[in-house]
This record gives structure tokens, sequence and C-alpha cells, in this order.
């Protein structure tokens, strides 16, 4: 996946991403993807609202500050708690569900979801689908 540029002093931004996050899925049309799972693997690239860093004061500069932060632990628990909720037929759905997820938080101004499945085709490393949404 390439690196999105979502980092960005001039737009006051920061990029924020989760790389190859493989979970069981139940996932798919067809009848065999109904009765068992099978695995997924996401990506995320977040463009993160930084405007706190520009008015920092040198004081401040390097101090942790929590609440200036997108939890990622939280983005993963969110993404495993959509995964878990039951069985999704097309990944472009799951992709748009998480995209959703991710920009609930007003701080995400763009989410780019890399949803993969893993175990399709043997002479293919993974089919999906990738989606780029922005705040509204």
């Amino acid at each position: 996946m390439d690196q999105p540029r979502f980092a960005d002093a001039a737009r006051a931004t920061r990029s924020m991403f989760i790389r190859d996050l493989v979970l069981t899925a139940s996932i798919g049309v067809h009848a065999h993807e109904h009765a068992a799972t099978q695995r997924i693997r996401i990506n995320l690239d977040l463009a993160v609202a930084d405007d706190g860093a520009a008015r920092l004061s040198r004081a401040a500069i390097g101090k942790d500050d929590l609440s200036r932060v997108v939890d990622y632990e939280a983005i993963v628990n969110q993404v495993r708690a959509i995964v878990a909720a039951g069985h999704v037929q097309l990944v472009e759905t799951l992709a748009e569900r998480l995209a959703e997820a991710c920009l609930a938080d007003p701080r995400v101004q763009i989410a780019k979801i890399r949803v993969e499945k893993l175990d399709v085709f043997a002479d293919a490393a993974a089919a999906g689908v990738e989606v780029e949404r922005r705040q509204c």
C-alpha cells in the first residue's frame, strides 16, 4: 500500500495508520463463505487534525498530551468489533463501515481503508478494495 501524504504541516494534519491487521471474518456472497470464516487484512490511513501543534509553546513541545491524539487502540478495537458483528457480503460494505467508524472522530479528516481477503485465490496474495472518505 502506498503511503498517502496525509501528514502535512501546511494543512495542520498528521498521519495515523494501522498496518496489516489480520482478522478472521464472516464475509462473502458465496454459500461456502457463509459457512466458514476467512482471513482478511485491514490497513487504515487517517489524516488527523493537528491544530494544537501549531499553537504549542516551546515548553509544551514534546510533552505527552493524550487529548491531542486519536487513540489507535480504540480504533483497532472498533475495527475488531465491526468485523465480529456478523456476516457481511461485500468487502466494499465492510470498508465503508470501517471508514464511517474512523470518521466518527471529528479530528479524522480523511480515512483511507483497504480490506483484503487473503485466501480467495491460490495464485494471488489477496483480493479486495480500497476506499477513501472525507469529513463532510
